[in-house]
């Protein structure tokens, strides 16, 4: 059985998951293939790029239904969050995974604030969960995206970039990472060490 799989399909940052993952001593699997999907421990969804050609991707290799029917610990990560949820209005409106109510939308900023929402941010702990444990109030993560998830009951942690950014959401089985552990240094350290914790 693969520990953690990490799902490549074209539009993800899987190098730098996997080489931060093995720094924490896992040895990941970077995978299409539905059925090591399907009898993994652990699956990561990584994502740069637009939410329509990751979808278009997923799709193309058999992999949403696989993903949908994944019973253990999922982690979203940057465009892998946002996927996690209903809908995308990017490019005239995707429908993604549906684990989470809500549509992703582009970020309306006063001119001060650049898209994309790129650089360190601190962040802000709103709820206890276990994939945060260790994680102090006001730790920063890097970011790096120009669409934002809908704030609401999933989001665990936040970010202010002139609104409240979902920095990390939840619903069941499923995590998301709006910014990217894997560059977050310390912090992002200690989340992917949680992730690899948690009961299976």
């Amino acid at each position: 059985m693969t520990a953690v799989a990490i799902i490549g399909y074209g539009a993800g940052n899987t190098a730098s998951v996997q080489f931060a993952l093995e720094r924490l001593g896992c040895e990941p699997v970077i995978t299409a293939d539905p059925q090591v999907i399907a009898s993994a421990e652990r699956v990561i969804l990584p994502g740069v790029g637009a939410a329509g050609y990751a979808m278009e991707r997923l799709d193309a290799l058999g992999l949403i239904e696989p993903l949908k029917a994944f019973a253990g610990p999922l982690l979203g990560v940057c465009l892998g969050q946002q996927l996690l949820y209903e809908r995308s209005e990017e490019g005239g409106g995707v429908d993604m995974l549906g684990f989470i109510p809500g549509v992703v939308t582009a970020f309306d900023l006063p001119p001060r604030l650049p898209v994309p929402h790129m650089g360190w941010t601190k962040l802000e702990r709103l709820k206890a969960d276990p994939l945060i444990e260790g994680v102090a109030d006001e730790e920063y993560a890097y970011f790096v995206h120009g669409f934002v998830c809908p704030d609401g009951p999933a989001t665990l942690v936040a970010a202010d970039y002139g609104l409240r950014v979902p920095a990390v959401v939840r619903s069941g089985n499923r995590w998301g990472c709006q910014f990217h552990p894997e560059r977050s240094a310390k912090t992002g350290a200690r989340i992917l060490q949680n992730f690899l914790s948690l009961p299976c």
